[in-house]
């Protein structure tokens, strides 16, 4: 397994239970700075970390890993992997009882169901309106979040959500945004999600329509895959409800300039 101080870059690790793994630093700001390597990473859930992957892990220094799955998520796929020296902060960023029936014919329903759900682009537009609410909702969480890794002790951080695509994907997008990062960096980031390799391995029931097949696969992929519409649609909420990244990091996330600024010196450098 290919593995990467926390100060220098290298190939991305093959991680064997934590999926969707990956480093943030490079990315460019608009004044051109960048992000640094090793201080700011993303990825699916830890509950199923290897011995092996576990070791990487704690090889990175980091000093918090912020969960952003809910109660039923845990449940379902278990609590992470404690690793030495590391803060675990548990921030729920959706309501388990909120969809719980959804999710559950998405496991478990049969194939007329799923047409129900997810059919006619059903699914897509469910995916639209959660990265709205997550916007929306989710103000308090995500300027708690950034008032934390404000503190230089929280550093090196790791964020997660269950694949690391929507919530852990919402929320890097902020910070990226918090740091001056350019927005089709962003976003390029966001979508390298869709690498086969990082996909969250979605589970169905036992007598469910296995999700390999190719019709269960066509509903179901809206929901596993990362769109630029989903992302877009959050950066739209931003704009239409605040004015400008600006006014809701100030105002909906109280992020003030001091604050701002030492995120930056934390997480940014000169390029070179």
């Amino acid at each position: 397994m290919t593995q990467q101080s926390p100060q220098t870059a290298s190939a991305e690790p093959e991680l064997t239970g934590v999926r969707n793994f990956r480093d943030v630093g490079g990315l460019p700001t608009a004044d051109g700075r960048r992000v640094r390597h090793g201080r700011l990473f993303r990825s699916g859930h830890l509950a199923h970390t290897t011995d092996g992957d576990a070791e990487f892990l704690a090889s990175l220094g980091l000093h918090t890993v912020f969960d952003f799955r809910n109660a039923a998520d845990i449940k379902l796929e278990g609590p992470d992997v404690a690793l030495p020296g590391v803060r675990n902060i548990t921030m729920p960023l959706s309501d388990p009882a909120s969809g719980a029936e959804f999710w559950g014919i998405v496991r478990d329903g049969d194939l007329d169901a799923l047409r129900k759900i997810l059919g006619d682009g059903k699914a897509a537009r469910r995916m639209v309106d959660a990265y709205v609410r997550i916007i929306l909702d989710r103000t308090e969480e995500h300027g708690r979040m950034l008032e934390l890794l404000a503190e230089e002790e929280s550093v090196p951080a790791l964020l997660h959500c269950a694949a690391g695509k929507d919530r852990a994907g919402t929320s890097i997008a902020i910070i990226l945004l918090a740091l001056g990062v350019e927005r089709a960096a962003i976003e390029a980031d966001y979508l390298a999600s869709n690498a086969a390799h990082r996909r969250y391995r979605v589970k169905r029931g036992d007598n469910a329509e296995p999700a390999a097949t190719p019709e269960v696969m066509e509903l179901l992929s809206p929901l596993f895959e990362a769109r630029a519409e989903y992302l877009a649609s959050a950066f739209d909420t931003i704009e239409s409800h605040w004015g400008s990244v600006d006014a809701y990091l100030s105002e909906g996330l109280g992020l003030t300039p001091a604050r701002r600024e030492r995120l930056r010196e934390l997480f940014l450098e000169d390029a070179s």
